[in-house]
């Protein structure tokens, strides 16, 4: 009885022949297209900036790791910078202090900066070498602990009334050690950058994560800077994703600033990425890091699945 069952079970379970064919010529074919760009994107810097919604999903921050080490597998060089926004918030509500922003910044006092520098530079930055370690890549640290490669000063930003606003130990990245990065990149290892920097004096200061990863792209004269945002990209219309724009030049996004096509929350990242691409940088990204593979999908794909600013020659 059991002989005569087994055929059975096999037949039951395993899948058409004619159906394994086709998803096989299917995986294939999106091999083949990949091909090109696996080709064109060989020993090509590329800074991937992680923050906000993806590095508060376990399973996206997974997805965008393993995203990584394949690309690093198939021959590109990319290169980590992250933040840690919503993790510090919760750590400094656990200490009794509460979180105060201006113009959209943390205001960062010595509590505050002890903190920073605990879960962004230590906790964080620790835990994503590891996963990429656990993914089967190859991941070093570049912390205060390690070895720092960003330098930087106090930065100060300009009020409404034209006034000087200062946002305690805040900081712009001033200079980039590329070469720690370099050599890194060239040892097939993935560096991992905290969005903090240190000052001549030795002063620590806290970094705007995006600003961190443009200083970061720029000084590297990177192929691409890739934004993952909670949102698929720029769209014509913010409230429906089907009017996602694929491909932008710069002189196109700044016309849609102008007459309202981009607004709100998008318009400081799309002037972000506009700076960006004026100091070199070809590409730069914004994508949906939620969206399972949207690394994979957004780089190696003709189409896309994000937005790609292009820079204007």
């Amino acid at each position: 009885m059991i002989c005569f069952l087994l055929p059975v079970l096999a037949t039951t379970d395993a899948p058409p022949k004619a159906t394994f064919v086709k998803e096989a010529i299917a995986k294939a074919d999106t091999l083949i297209e990949a091909m090109g760009w696996i080709r064109q994107f060989r020993d090509k810097v590329t800074v991937i900036k992680l923050g906000g919604s993806v590095m508060e999903d376990e399973d996206a921050l997974k997805h965008v790791l393993l995203d990584i080490v394949f690309i690093e597998t198939v021959g590109m060089r990319p290169v980590i910078v992250h933040g840690g926004g919503a993790a510090i918030s919760r750590s400094m509500e656990q200490a009794g202090i509460e979180p105060h922003f201006i113009q959209g910044r943390r205001y960062t006092d010595e509590k505050t900066l002890e903190i920073v520098e605990r879960v962004l530079a230590n906790e964080i930055n620790h835990r994503i070498a590891a996963l990429i370690e656990e993914l089967g890549g190859r991941a070093m640290t570049l912390n205060f602990n390690s070895t720092n490669i960003l330098k930087g000063e106090q930065a100060l930003f300009p009020g409404d009334n034209g006034e000087t606003i200062d946002l305690g130990f805040v900081g712009q990245v001033t200079n980039v050690d590329r070469l720690v990065i370099e050599n890194l990149c060239y040892a097939g290892q993935i560096p991992v950058i905290p969005s903090m920097c240190i000052d001549s004096s030795g002063q620590k200061l806290n970094v705007n994560a995006d600003t961190a990863a443009t200083a970061v792209a720029q000084s590297l004269g990177a192929e691409k800077l890739v934004f993952l945002s909670d949102v698929n990209g720029v769209r014509r219309d913010k409230d429906d994703p089907d009017s996602l724009i694929n491909s932008l030049t710069g002189a196109e996004a700044k016309k849609m600033i102008q007459d309202g096509s981009i607004e709100s929350g998008m318009i400081p990242k799309v002037e972000a990425c506009l700076e960006t691409l004026e100091r070199g940088v070809q590409k730069v990204h914004i994508i949906d890091g939620r969206l399972k593979h949207s690394l994979l999908l957004e780089v190696y794909t003709t189409k896309g699945i994000g937005t790609q600013l292009l820079r204007t020659l």
